[in-house]
């Protein structure tokens, strides 16, 4: 399974990649546009958190493209953001509320087919590694990384902050874990929220039982905060490339909050910012 990509390392770190991929599969005929189709992906998050197999980290990607389906979703179609615009578990427009499909969108027997030939796989994975990891360490992080737009207003007003700290109210993880990465994310200088618009996908909600040694947390970045974002992002200008030299100083933010996952997960006193 070759868009099914997971490198392992043995420190209580997983970093998952739900959103980066752009492989249309199968079905990439039956978009309207296959640039529609990979618009809103979390463009170049692997790349940006590169860092993290030199921690120790074990990482989780699907190369494919949430369009086709969207691994962060609740698999039984129930809506995380109810009474919120959102985007369906097999997406049927865009964020932009672009209709997806040039003709009928899948029906439930191919959603199901979906379900089974990616989803599935790829929690396999990543359950696989958390069983992994606890059994060497008496409490992991599930670190789900992503990246957004930072004005979609069908989905939130305004700007959103460059850094959207997601646990479910504080259900998906210790508070300490919250509050070290808030406070990293603070004393950089960049807006942040925590459990603002993006309070954590199925990701965070499904594995994040602190109870059981799991802490699970979720980074929303604004993706003007590590490349170059146009004001008015269209088919000719988006998406912008990936430039090291521009995401770096994103990057060092990142890395020092993936450090505080580990002093966390480790039970080393925590840095105060």
């Amino acid at each position: 399974m070759s868009w099914l990509q997971v490198a392992r390392g043995d420190a209580p770190l997983i970093v998952a990649f739900p959103h980066t991929g752009t492989d249309l599969a199968d079905v990439g005929d039956q978009f309207r546009s296959p640039w529609l189709a990979r618009r809103d992906a979390d463009w170049w998050i692997d790349q940006l958190y590169d860092f993290a197999h030199g921690l120790g980290a074990t990482t989780v990607r699907t190369t494919m493209s949430r369009s086709v389906i969207d691994v962060n979703r609740d698999p039984s179609g129930t809506s995380l953001y109810p009474g919120q615009a959102t985007t369906e578990l097999c997406p049927t427009a865009t964020f932009d509320g672009e209709a997806l499909y040039a003709s009928a969108p899948p029906d439930q027997d191919e959603i199901e087919r979906r379900r089974s030939n990616w989803f599935t796989p790829y929690h396999g994975a990543l359950a696989d590694e958390v069983l992994r990891l606890r059994s060497m360490h008496s409490k992991i992080v599930i670190y789900d990384a992503h990246s957004i737009r930072s004005r979609i207003p069908r989905l939130f007003e305004g700007e959103l902050p460059h850094f959207n700290i997601g646990t479910n109210g504080g259900a998906t993880c210790d508070p300490a874990l919250a509050n070290a990465v808030e406070a990293i994310c603070a004393a950089s200088g960049r807006s942040y929220v925590l459990n603002g618009r993006f309070k954590g996908g199925w990701t965070t909600r499904h594995y994040g039982i602190p109870e059981n040694g799991v802490h699970a947390i979720q980074m929303e970045l604004a993706m003007r905060g590590y490349l170059d974002e146009p004001l008015e992002p269209g088919e000719t200008n988006w998406p912008p490339g990936f430039d090291p030299e521009c995401a770096a100083p994103c990057a060092t933010i990142l890395s020092d909050i993936l450090k505080a996952c580990l002093s966390f997960a480790r039970l080393i006193p925590l840095r105060t910012y």
